[in-house]
């Protein structure tokens, strides 16, 4: 049962107060889910802990375990200008900056926690293993796939980044795709279904599907064999996919190492053709 659902099933047993809190989250939990447990109940006129023993009466460990289960759930679904109003909420107007870079601090250290090492591997081993690498990523998260495209290119003969741009093709482009393959998506809220398409067509061609994305139970995890979780979250209208970033590093290095000779052999080449062409100042 998701957040919202259980609210609306414990309504009928909830004190005065307690309704008050869940009347407003049923009706503006696109700002509720990004409030603090005090200022929620500042805003509704009930006191802190009110809030807080609210979150433990639906089940939840507390308030943070009830506030994480409604941003997961609305993720998805705000639109640019419900993150605007998300947004003017959570940061205050002195500082922005040094909020967001906090916030996107945040995002790094706990996708340094939730980092499983053995799904980290076998995406490893099934990109050194692949005949072709395919590269699928839309809207924002189209920046990473072009950064990562760029370097993969650098290691291997066969990298194909799908080009966004011409979605009407996009399958015309992964026509190949076949079971020694590997199909890398990577998808943030909210979820591109051009994204979800390519990694369930490759999926059914039986290529091997990588995904990066926020979390185990999002659509890209469902599809993938292989998920690398980066936690992402929205700055205002913004994405933030610092975290993300750092994975995909994280997994060039890892790549570049394992394949250290052909690494050092082609930038050598690189280096040669870079001089050549006076391609740096």
């Amino acid at each position: 049962m998701n957040s919202l659902a259980r609210i609306e099933d414990k309504l009928r047993q909830c004190s005065k107060g307690q309704r008050r809190i869940a009347n407003y989250i049923l009706h503006h939990y696109d700002k509720a889910a990004f409030m603090t447990a005090h200022k929620l109940g500042e805003t509704v006129g009930v006191s802190e802990s009110t809030v807080v023993r609210f979150a433990t009466s639906l089940g939840y460990n507390g308030y943070p375990d009830m506030q994480e289960s409604l941003q997961d759930l609305i993720r998805n679904r705000l639109t640019s200008v419900q993150r605007m109003e998300v947004g003017s909420t959570r940061f205050s107007e002195q500082d922005v900056a040094r909020q967001v870079l906090q916030n996107d601090i945040d995002m790094i250290r706990q996708t340094a926690e939730l980092l499983d090492s053995s799904a980290f591997n076998a995406a490893i081993d099934a990109i050194l293993g692949a005949k072709r690498l395919y590269i699928v990523a839309m809207r924002s998260s189209a920046a990473l796939a072009q950064f990562l495209g760029h370097y993969l290119n650098l290691i291997f003969d066969s990298v194909f980044v799908l080009n966004a741009g011409q979605s009407n093709a996009l399958f015309e482009q992964c026509m190949r795709i076949g079971e020694h393959d590997v199909v890398l998506g990577i998808s943030y809220p909210r979820y591109s279904r051009s994204t979800l398409q390519t990694m369930r067509y490759a999926k059914s061609k039986g290529a091997t599907v990588i995904a990066i994305t926020d979390g185990l139970q999002s659509p890209p995890a469902a599809i993938a064999h292989h998920t690398l979780v980066a936690r992402g979250d929205m700055n205002s209208f913004v994405d933030s996919l610092v975290a993300p970033l750092s994975v995909i590093n994280a997994l060039l290095v890892t790549l570049g190492i394992r394949r250290n000779q052909e690494f050092v052999d082609n930038f050598e080449q690189l280096e040669r053709i870079w001089a050549e062409n006076a391609t740096y100042e």
